[in-house]
């Protein structure tokens, strides 16, 4: 799943996809690298990112989904939304499913709205809300409790006859690097959930300040955990770097 953010303020490639030309570039690579989805953000979920408005997000994000359709009709565009009313708006224009960060604890209408949408649903664990989620993580255990939370979410989902469901763990979302290095660790844990694993570890913290670095030195740190991730459960990949996550799957693929 490659990423495209086109917020001003994303941790590592914020600002860099202003226009027509810079994005269509970006899609280009991407799914010539081998990308499978395309996942189209406007609300950056940065730690202590601003809060966007929903107007804001909509005006940002619904052209470059028709944008990159255009173009490349063939895509899967997944939309990076936490809200029903802008999911509905970018499927109905063609995205093919909602990449949620809050699971849909931020908008109580969003798995009702994507059961009607009948599309895939990808549900991420979060503790607290991108602006407060790193302030004090803490939990009891955290992968009894990540994995209890998101138990309770596949059943909600389910009630809204949403069939295709991805879970995320959510690694650098309410974790500490040492929570986000025990659940890679035990990351097979979540296929009891009986749902596809995504990981989304690309260029975060917990990459760079292990290594003394910054997210744009981090890329052979990403490459590493996924490496681990994908022996550990993962089936996807969201990442900045397609080509070289292509390399991690097809490597791991000759193991197996």
């Amino acid at each position: 799943m490659g990423i495209l953010n086109v917020t001003p303020d994303s941790f590592f490639d914020g600002g860099l996809y202003k226009d027509a030309k810079s994005i269509l570039t970006k899609v280009e690579k991407m799914v010539t690298d081998g990308a499978t989805f395309i996942d189209i953000g406007a609300y950056s979920s940065r730690p202590n990112a601003p809060h966007v408005s929903e107007e804001e997000e909509k005006q940002r994000l619904l052209p470059i989904v028709k944008l990159v359709l255009e173009k490349f009709p063939e895509t899967l565009i997944s939309v990076d939304t936490f809200r029903s009313e802008i999911a509905k708006e970018a499927i109905a224009i063609g995205a093919a499913m909602v990449n949620d960060i809050s699971a849909g604890n931020l908008d109580d209408k969003m798995m009702e709205t994507v059961g009607k949408l009948s599309v895939p649903y990808m549900m991420m664990h979060m503790q607290g809300t991108p602006k407060t989620m790193q302030q004090n993580p803490s939990y009891d255990d955290v992968m009894k409790d990540i994995i209890k939370e998101l138990s309770a979410k596949v059943a909600l989902a389910k009630s809204h006859k949403i069939n295709d469901i991805i879970v995320d763990p959510g690694f650098g979302f309410g974790k500490t690097i040492a929570h986000n290095y025990t659940i890679l660790k035990q990351l097979r844990l979540f296929e009891m959930l009986d749902c596809p694993i995504l990981a989304g570890v690309s260029r975060k913290s917990m990459i760079y300040k292990v290594l003394e670095t910054s997210p744009q030195e981090a890329l052979n740190g990403t490459s590493v955990l996924h490496t681990i991730a994908l022996q550990n459960g993962a089936t996807i990949l969201r990442v900045h770097d397609v080509k070289e996550a292509v390399e991690c799957v097809k490597l791991v693929e000759m193991i197996r």
